[in-house]
């Protein structure tokens, strides 16, 4: 039986001390380890950002002391290779933060959602950091819109769950999210501080997993139960 993980994250990397140089944090190389390969290939797909050259080649530095293999598909101007063999060679594809509604639109229209589901199926790693975390998702808050966030729902939905990024950072996240599910506009949901991440085996969530050992980063469950919305806190670790 085919094993499908995703890894939903607010993190994957961390600053070092040299400006603008991030290192691969404990959740990127979780995803690589759920790869099983001993020299995985990765794909960065980093549409939300627009394709932006600078985060591309800060993804590429800080993966270049590990033992992968990795490519890049860009969808602007136009796809730099065909959107289903690149993810026919990936072993983790991993997708980058920013307009997660941008995103989930361009996708369609090269036909990356479909490549994804399919991969994803075989058992290619997804993962991903904010936009690429809620994109997975049936959807989650935006700030793709403007400084007020907004809502998307069109996520595609490969887990049945609305997912809230930088839980602990960004104030307007944890009450629109909480809203959000008790008026049903999403159903149960999953969120994460940042640099945090929940680890799901086929479409359930097994695992929190934090970048740094000393990180009180964590994951939470928000659901609806008679009405009342519920958070639960998941600390670091597998869950029960």
């Amino acid at each position: 039986m085919t094993r499908r993980h995703i890894v939903a994250s607010s993190g994957g990397f961390v600053q070092t001390d040299r400006w603008g140089v991030v290192a691969p944090g404990q959740i990127f190389k979780r995803a690589l380890d759920l790869t099983g390969k001993i020299r995985p290939r990765v794909l960065f797909v980093l549409t939300a950002s627009g394709d932006n050259p600078n985060y591309l080649a800060t993804s590429y530095q800080a993966v270049s002391g590990l033992a992968v293999d990795v490519e890049h598909l860009a969808l602007f101007t136009q796809p730099n290779v065909p959107v289903n063999e690149a993810f026919g060679r990936a072993d983790l594809v991993w997708v980058g933060g920013g307009s997660v509604a941008n995103l989930l639109a361009i996708w369609r229209l090269h036909g990356v959602d479909v490549a994804a589901k399919d991969a994803w199926e075989r058992g290619v790693v997804l993962g991903g950091v904010s936009a690429g975390s809620i994109c997975w998702h049936v959807g989650g808050p935006t700030d793709s819109f403007g400084p007020k966030l907004e809502t998307v729902t069109n996520g595609l939905a490969l887990l049945p769950y609305g997912n809230g990024v930088h839980y602990d950072t960004e104030a307007q996240r944890r009450p629109l999210l909480h809203s959000l599910v008790k008026n049903q506009t999403l159903p149960t949901s999953y969120a994460t501080d940042d640099h945090a991440a929940v680890i799901y085996e086929g479409t359930n969530p097994i695992e929190i997993v934090v970048d740094t050992p000393e990180s009180k980063a964590k994951g939470y469950r928000v659901e609806s139960i008679a009405g009342e919305v519920k958070e639960t806190v998941l600390e670091p670790g597998r869950l029960t």
